[in-house]
């Protein structure tokens, strides 16, 4: 396949990556050489000859997607973009490598540059959407057809990404989907900061995925024939396939390469001098011979044509599929939903949130084509299984629910992969203290700005008889912490299906929906307005004669209400605010704000940790929540074990009052 002429003009390319990557990296004095200068073979090969990608539409619906799963080495997909002519990115951009407010950030980061199909750095997230990606393609080719969906998912990943447990739960499914355009180039050079791999693990990486029902393959990573043979068979293959690149890390550092001195440290420019040497590179810093970059950019254009027929072709696809790809939502998508709630008034519905929850997916899953969900086993639990749902498999893509298994760590990664392989609005559910194993790549959602929904059921201490290992305490605080994250814990079925609403209406962050797994009373008695999309809003009582002001979430509404019912009779006026959104509400008009929280004292009641309610309650105010873990026993009796009842509530009322 490769000539003697073609393997030098091959040489040439990877060493335009490995040198822009050195000299970048040396100008920041910071920075990870050694990957990018192990796998630049492996880079030139997939990306002159193989992948699908245009620069001058970097979100390309039909491209092939390229993840860096070792993110670290983000000098090389910098260089990459660069030298394939994508519009915005330019010298300037690589010399400002790692620098603030710099389009070349350490870690590769969504959306602040064309060609970056995902923010990476943590590791095991890469490779873990990767999958949901992978799956996504799937997903869309089945029900639209080959002709505007048909791509592969290429990773690259080292040995960090491998050893983290995440990478174990996202290959396992993916082998058992089946998702053969699915293709990860491990880098393997037995390196890592404190040294060999063989220190640390005497894994099989091989015999391991096989285990997992994948495709294996075993190249030396710096030979093009070997490259290029085993792309080309990954391609054809019915499985996804792992191909394992023997790499040198930092190849062509005559005294560094091989070792982790280079793996995250400069070069210097002693060294970088040496590898100029030894590469028979002639050139400056920085500098790419003309000869090299026209080479570069020519292997750009490789996928024009199939371009320009993509745009034709989805063009006789229909306005679903044209919505769908750009993230609409179906006109009247929720008429079934404002149905729900006008009903549910009306019949006083009295249900869990998570039976609520269900309810609104039933109105919602058959008007939105996109939607895709799952649980991590917890579906009988959850309440995300309705009728309109058709689970997905190995034979038959053409589904809306995943079954992810026990696999809470990966269904987050993998819906985070399959919102940002576009064309997909994923839901998954699992109990909310088991939030904990997904919150990295919440996170990530986070940091990405995408619309993943995760439904979270048994969300207090209402679990019972569970015990403390199932209560989720501190979780609500926690990520009411997390910038960009939308917090929800409605108290009846309105509030939970304007929740839902809200989730679906957000393209820029992902939403948590806390559900309880105790019946709550109907207390909402009007659907005219959205009022969850204020975040907080009074519920109950007289504004403008309040002599207090109760603040409360989820279950303890209904537990607020009762309170202010209770300290009517005692000829106390108190006004109550569901607060369903804390960070909804905190985006709202400070004279809004002042409206609904008053200048009366202000006493907040949820079953979860105090923390945060300060800012809403001030000095003068009171908290009634958890001060530890919970305990085992059923649910009412925990409540008033731990005085989260009617009677504290108003006790700490009159008290507010008083001072």
């Amino acid at each position: 396949m490769f000539c003697n002429k073609c393997q030098s003009r091959e040489r040439l390319m990877s060493s335009a990556i490995r040198f822009l990557a050195a000299d970048a990296i040396n100008k920041s004095n910071s920075g990870h050489p050694g990957m990018p200068l192990g796998m630049a073979d492996v880079a030139t090969v997939l990306f002159s000859k193989f992948i699908k990608v245009n620069p001058k539409d970097a979100g390309w619906f039909d491209r092939d997607r390229f993840v860096l799963s070792a993110g670290h080495g983000s000098m090389m997909l910098y260089s990459l973009l660069y030298l394939l002519g994508y519009k915005d990115i330019n010298l300037d951009d690589i010399k400002n490598f790692r620098q603030l407010g710099s389009k070349t950030a350490g870690h590769p980061e969504y959306k602040h540059l064309g060609g970056v199909d995902m923010t990476t750095g943590p590791l095991g997230q890469g490779i873990s959407s990767a999958v949901g990606m992978a799956l996504a393609e799937r997903i869309i080719a089945n029900k639209y057809g080959n002709d505007v969906c048909n791509h592969y998912t290429y990773v690259f990943a080292g040995d960090g990404c491998l050893m983290e447990g995440i990478s174990e739960e996202a290959i396992s499914l993916a082998g058992h989907l089946r998702l053969n355009k699915l293709i990860v180039f491990w880098d393997n050079n037995n390196i890592t900061i404190d040294g060999n791999v063989s220190s640390a693990s005497s894994t099989d990486q091989i015999k391991r995925f096989k285990a997992c029902g994948w495709n294996t393959a075993s190249i030396d990573g710096h030979n093009y024939h070997q490259i290029a043979k085993a792309v080309k068979k990954a391609q054809k293959s019915s499985r996804p396939t792992l191909i394992s690149c023997k790499t040198v890390i930092g190849y062509g550092a005559p005294n560094k390469c091989g070792t982790s001195k280079c793996h995250g440290s400069p070069l210097g420019v002693e060294e970088t001098e040496a590898m100029r040497k030894s590469l028979n590179w002639n050139y400056a810093p920085f500098e790419v011979p003309a000869e090299v970059l026209k080479m570069w950019r020519e292997a750009g254009k490789r996928s024009e044509d199939s371009y320009k027929q993509w745009v034709e072709k989805s063009k006789y696809k229909g306005k679903e599929f044209l919505d769908i790809i750009n993230g609409k939502l179906p006109k009247g998508w929720d008429k079934d939903l404002q149905t729900l709630k006008i009903n549910a008034v009306k019949d006083h519905t009295k249900v869990a949130t998570r039976k609520a929850s269900q309810m609104c997916l039933e109105a919602i899953v058959p008007n939105i084509p996109q939607i895709v969900g799952g649980s991590a086993d917890l579906a009988a639990s959850n309440l995300t299984l309705v009728q309109a749902s058709k689970t997905i498999t190995a034979k038959d893509y053409n589904g809306n629910n995943v079954m992810y298994g026990i696999r809470e760590h990966a269904m987050a990664a993998i819906m985070n992969g399959m919102a940002l392989h576009g064309g997909i609005i994923p839901f998954g559910g699992t109990f909310f203290v088991f939030s904990d194993y997904m919150r990295p790549a919440i996170r990530l959602s986070a940091l990405m700005g995408l619309r993943v929904i995760y439904v979270l059921t048994h969300d207090s201490i209402g679990v019972g008889e569970d015990g403390p290992t199932h209560q989720p305490i501190e979780h609500l605080a926690s990520y009411r912490c997390m910038p960009n994250v939308l917090t929800f814990r409605p108290c009846d079925v309105v509030e939970t299906a304007e929740a839902w609403q809200v989730a679906l209406e957000t393209e820029n962050k992902p939403s948590l929906l806390t559900l309880s797994r105790q019946n709550l009373p109907m207390l909402r008695d009007d659907v005219s307005e959205n009022l969850t999309l204020k975040g907080g809003y009074i519920i109950s009582g007289d504004s403008k004669k309040r002599q207090a002001t109760i603040i409360a979430t989820g279950s303890e509404v209904s537990l607020a209400i009762s309170a202010k019912e209770k300290l009517a009779e005692e000829g106390i006026n108190v006004a109550v605010v569901s607060m369903p959104c804390c960070e909804l509400f905190d985006a709202q008009p400070e004279p809004y704000r002042q409206e609904v929280l008053g200048e009366a004292p202000r006493v907040a009641v949820e079953a979860g940790a105090k923390f945060g309610w300060e800012r809403y309650v001030g000095c003068d105010g009171d908290i009634i929540g958890m001060d530890g873990f919970g305990a085992s026993g059923p649910a009412e009796e925990l409540y008033k074990y731990f005085g989260i009842t009617v009677e504290e509530v108003a006790e700490a009322v009159k008290n507010c009052i008083k001072k």
